[in-house]
């Protein structure tokens, strides 16, 4: 604790028509050591900080050399270049907000908004690091040069994931702790959710997958029923809007979990038998023109969207538990 120092030896002496006020003076010294203390003290003994610089770093590495020498190509590698430079800006805004000392003076919820974008940007970065080895070292032909700038491209995304993966475990709920719902398993658990829906898009919509039957047509409706109930979760634990609900938040978040859990299990068993069962136009094996392709072929997307929706289905199922114990602790 650093505490305000008065000098003796100087009494400043207000006087008065009754008697006369002693006020001490204070030591202006005492008061820049003090605030020198405290910049000096957050900057070496704050983890989230340095986390945060860390990921910071190496996002900005990973997209400034993507960009200057990898010579990556559209839509596969300007995707790598924004999960990296998102991240970047995030990050520094982040940063800025909190050694200025500005969270009360943005328009979201501080407890919310920075472990949200970390989570997120762990994601990206990820997908990043997985994305830019398959689309560009992995029949990797051309210049030296051109394979070490994407070597070191790769190196840096996979260490900015580690530090946003790090942030998130650092500024994670604990135990006793009072942190907005986003820092709590749910949260996560949402942003996950809506990510993986993401990606699910993607590989749905280039090329379309989901046209042939209505079946897979109901699965799409499912991805985007429960994505959009998802991240209007998120945005309004973010503009801090659930107290605005007509019903309680909580027991809201119990009853979507449980839907969420039922459209995803049907979609979970509905998807592979319509695209890899032969009965209804499937094919069970991997053509082997898949092999000599750059990237992923049509059978390998749908076979990541079923994968990718089994993952849902058990994120959502987690998140069904963990709601329901959060309704009967409020109880």
């Amino acid at each position: 604790m650093c505490a305000l120092v008065t000098a003796p030896s100087s009494m400043a002496r207000v006087k008065s028509s009754d008697h006369i006020h002693s006020l001490p003076t204070v030591n202006l010294s005492s008061i820049i050591g003090c605030r020198q203390f405290h910049h000096s003290s957050v900057l070496h003994f704050n983890p989230l900080l340095w986390t945060r610089l860390a990921a910071l770093a190496f996002s900005c590495v990973a997209f400034s050399v993507a960009v200057h020498g990898a010579r990556t190509i559209p839509i596969s590698g300007d995707w790598c270049i924004f999960c990296w430079a998102f991240s970047f800006a995030g990050t520094l805004l982040v940063i800025l907000v909190e050694l200025f000392g500005l969270q009360m003076k943005v328009p979201v919820s501080w407890k919310n908004f920075p472990i949200t974008f970390a989570c997120y940007a762990a994601l990206l970065c990820l997908s990043a690091s997985i994305i830019f080895p398959l689309y560009f070292l992995k029949h990797s032909t051309g210049p030296s040069s051109i394979r070490d700038y994407r070597i070191v491209a790769a190196v840096f995304s996979c260490l900015a994931t580690v530090a946003y993966i790090s942030e998130v475990s650092i500024s994670k709920a604990r135990p006793g702790e009072v942190v907005g719902y986003m820092a709590t398993g749910p949260g996560l658990l949402k942003v996950c959710e809506t990510f993986v829906a993401c990606i699910i898009f993607v590989f749905v919509t280039d090329p379309v997958l989901y046209d042939r039957h209505d079946a897979p047509k109901y699965c799409m409706a499912v991805y985007c029923i429960c994505f959009i109930l998802s991240a209007a979760i998120i945005l309004l634990c973010i503009g801090e809007c659930t107290g605005c609900l007509p019903f309680p938040f909580p027991r809201f978040l119990s009853a979507y979990a449980m839907l969420a859990v039922v459209l995803y299990l049907s979609a979970t068993i509905i998807w592979p038998i319509f695209n890899f069962d032969p009965k209804h136009g499937g094919n069970r094996d991997r053509p082997y023109s898949c092999s000599t392709e750059s990237g992923l072929c049509s059978w390998d997307k749908r076979m990541a969207v079923a994968l990718l929706t089994a993952v849902n289905f058990i994120l959502y199922l987690a998140d069904l538990i963990y709601s329901t114990r959060l309704v009967f602790v409020n109880a």
